[in-house]
C-alpha cells in the first residue's frame, strides 16, 4: 500500500516519531508491503512500547492526512532483531538496497530462509 511517491513522506514521519521516543534512526526503507527500520533502542522503553507507538501514530497520521486513499493499517505482528555494532554496516546496506534484494526473492522467501538459518521457528516448530 505504500507507493514510491508516498514512501519518503511516511518514512520521514516515522523517523520523527522514533527520534521523539529517544530512538535515533539509522535508516528506514522498504517495499510497498513492508518496511525495515534500523534504529537505536531507548533503554528506558521496551521494544513492544516503541513498535506500538510507531505503528499506532503513523497509522493514525496516514489516515488523518489521507496520505493513502484507502483505510491504512499496519499488519498485526512485527519482527525485531538485535544487531551488533560490527554488523550495522551490513544491515544498513541491506535495508538501503531493498528493491534489489526483492528482485531475487520475495520478502517471505527471504524471511523464511533467515529464520531457518538462525534456527528460529515461529509457531513452535
Amino acid at each position: 500500500m505504500i507507493t514510491h511517491d508516498k514512501k519518503e513522506m511516511i518514512y520521514n514521519y516515522i523517523t520523527g516519531q522514533l527520534w521523539e521516543a529517544g530512538c535515533p534512526v539509522r535508516i528506514i526503507n522498504g517495499m510497498p508491503d513492508h518496511a525495515h527500520l534500523l534504529f537505536l533502542e531507548n533503554p528506558q522503553k521496551s521494544i513492544s512500547e516503541i513498535v506500538k507507538q510507531i505503528k499506532g501514530s503513523s497509522s493514525h497520521w496516514i489516515n488523518q492526512e489521507k496520505i493513502i486513499q484507502t483505510q491504512f493499517a499496519w499488519q498485526t505482528g512485527y519482527g525485531v532483531f538485535s544487531v551488533s555494532e560490527s554488523q550495522l554496516g551490513k544491515v544498513y546496506n541491506y535495508i538501503k538496497n531493498q528493491k534489489e534484494h526483492h528482485k531475487k526473492k520475495t520478502f517471505q522467501q527471504e524471511f523464511d530462509e533467515f529464520m531457518k538459518y538462525h534456527n528460529v521457528f515461529p509457531g513452535g516448530e
